[in-house]
């Protein structure tokens, strides 16, 4: 005989282990909802590692290649641990490298890098850059701005024994360089003057200019002419007349340099029409490469 006390007992228990027991795909909803949030978080945390350590690379690029960890502190504005932190990284994959003096400098493994990067952005430049040192008997220089500065991309010398000499590469002040001040001049005069209150109007010679009333005046002569020209503002004795590249996605300007005692204002009727020639034709390349 069935005893039906046994039954509704066995039954009631039956329900209660069921209740207790875990649902296995509600465990494996949340463990999945889980590892997608540790991911995102993981995910996060190196797009800003990565971001914070590219910012310490440049605020060493910025102070000459080489800075304290106070300047670097101050100068990123990041934590002390985490600049230790992202440095020491740095430090072992030879992105950067300490001095003796306890200083972080740019480290070794960035020049072939450095050289790379020149090379793939300026060589297509150089038949271009040939020929208007053929047209103008002067140093033709190929610049990109960067990094609210201009960074020297491609040179071809002149043939004269005196010559000026940019090593490309070279990171400079967009409002002291001639390739500067015609690339600033695309811009309307807000981002003008963002940039030079983001990076200030360092003087490097008596002819710089340091004032914002004197590089919006600059401006709107450049924008008038059409080509900028710098007046031993970058170097004493060095003359540099510039033009942008037009119609690029990217922001390029190509110039002619040399001693101030050749490339005098009477010469610049000479070497403004070979300037436009060269713009026009590295424009024409672009768009043939972007296309």
């Amino acid at each position: 005989m069935i005893d039906i006390r046994n039954v509704a007992d066995e039954f009631i228990q039956a329900q209660i282990s069921c209740r207790n027991t875990p649902d296995r795909r509600a465990d494996g909803r949340a463990e999945r909802e889980r590892m997608e949030i540790m991911a995102k978080e993981s995910s996060t945390s190196g797009v800003q590692s990565v971001e914070r350590s590219a910012l310490l690379l440049n605020v060493l690029a910025r102070t000459g290649g080489q800075a304290s960890l106070v300047d670097i502190a101050a100068a990123s504005e990041l934590p002390m641990t985490t600049i230790h932190r992202l440095l020491r990284t740095l430090v072992e994959v030879g992105l950067v490298r300490q001095t003796p003096s306890r200083h972080y400098a740019l480290g070794p493994t960035l020049i072939p890098l450095g050289e790379l990067a020149s090379q793939m952005l300026g060589v297509w430049a150089h038949p271009y850059l040939e020929q208007l040192v053929r047209d103008v008997g002067e140093t033709a220089n190929l610049a990109m701005f960067d990094r609210d500065g201009v960074v020297y991309l491609a040179q071809v010398p002149s043939p004269h024994a005196m010559r000026m000499f940019t090593e490309v590469g070279r990171h400079v002040d967009a409002h002291s360089a001639g390739v500067g001040k015609a690339l600033l001049a695309q811009m309307d005069d807000a981002q003008v003057l963002a940039v030079a209150r983001r990076v200030g109007l360092t003087r490097q010679t008596d002819r710089t200019i340091v004032t914002e009333s004197d590089l919006l005046s600059a401006m709107e002569q450049i924008r008038a002419q059409g080509y900028a020209v710098d007046d031993g503002e970058q170097a004493i004795g060095v003359r540099c007349i510039a033009m942008a590249v037009p119609a690029s996605s990217h922001r390029f300007a190509v110039s002619v340099s040399g001693p101030a005692a050749r490339i005098t204002a009477g010469r610049e009727a000479e070497i403004v029409p070979a300037l436009r020639r060269a713009a026009d034709a590295l424009t024409r390349e672009l768009q043939s490469r972007e296309s």
